[in-house]
């Protein structure tokens, strides 16, 4: 049976696939993406992490069901660890978890934040959980992927980063998130409904890409 997560893809995979093929994760597969790049995606992906943890603050909000409910805490508690992550691979740079917080929120990062934000408030449970999931499902496709390039090359500079999205943790998470997806649409989505949900998920896959961008844009800012 197609879930709703590969219906979604397959209606916006040309948008999905610049989020998941750009250069920022094809360079970070070869080893070659420039460290300035990489520093500058993951203080606004700090920065990002914070607004997608009050996205699932709000999905606890909107849900109608104590189930719901466990599910959108346990993803909560996911992005609350995966903040860790962030905070030490700053900390080797000299970045303290207070700077980190201080730091400005760039464009992509507010573009995106709000705009799933927006989905939620405006909208119901499904619709926020479709404007969360190209973070959550795409990350885990990202991390399958770059995956054999840890084994190809033992001193991978992104292998934290990578194995953090390839482990088995996070990779659960994604499927719980697709699962999620389709008791909610069995529910509450209807034909007519699907196409407003792929301009939904469409959106964030842009919003996606123009953050892995921001990486460059902020590295050639500062150099």
């Amino acid at each position: 049976m197609t879930t709703v997560f590969e219906r979604l893809k397959a209606a916006a995979l040309s948008d999905w696939n610049r989020y998941v093929d750009h250069p920022f994760i094809r360079q970070m597969e070869a080893g070659t993406l420039p460290q300035p790049v990489f520093q500058q995606y993951l203080i606004q992906d700090y920065l990002f992490l914070i607004q997608y943890a009050r996205a699932h603050a709000l999905a606890i909000y909107k849900s109608r069901t104590l189930e719901d409910m466990h599910i959108a805490q346990g993803g909560l508690n996911a992005i609350l660890g995966e903040m860790n992550l962030h905070v030490r691979l700053c900390e080797r740079w000299g970045l303290s978890p207070a700077q980190l917080q201080a730091a400005p929120e760039h464009q992509a990062t507010v573009a995106y934040t709000r705009y799933v934000l927006d989905c939620g408030q405006s909208g119901d449970l499904l619709d926020l959980n479709v404007a969360l999931a190209p973070c959550m499902i795409g990350y885990a496709e990202i991390g399958r992927r770059l995956a054999p390039a840890l084994a190809a090359r033992p001193e991978h500079p992104y292998r934290e980063w990578i194995s953090e999205y390839s482990g088995q943790a996070f990779q659960q998470a994604a499927q719980a998130c697709i699962a999620h997806m389709d008791k909610l649409a069995a529910h509450a989505m209807t034909e007519a409904r699907f196409a407003e949900l792929t301009a939904i998920f469409a959106q964030a896959a842009r919003l996606e890409a123009d953050f892995w961008q921001m990486g460059f844009e902020l590295a050639d800012h500062n150099a």
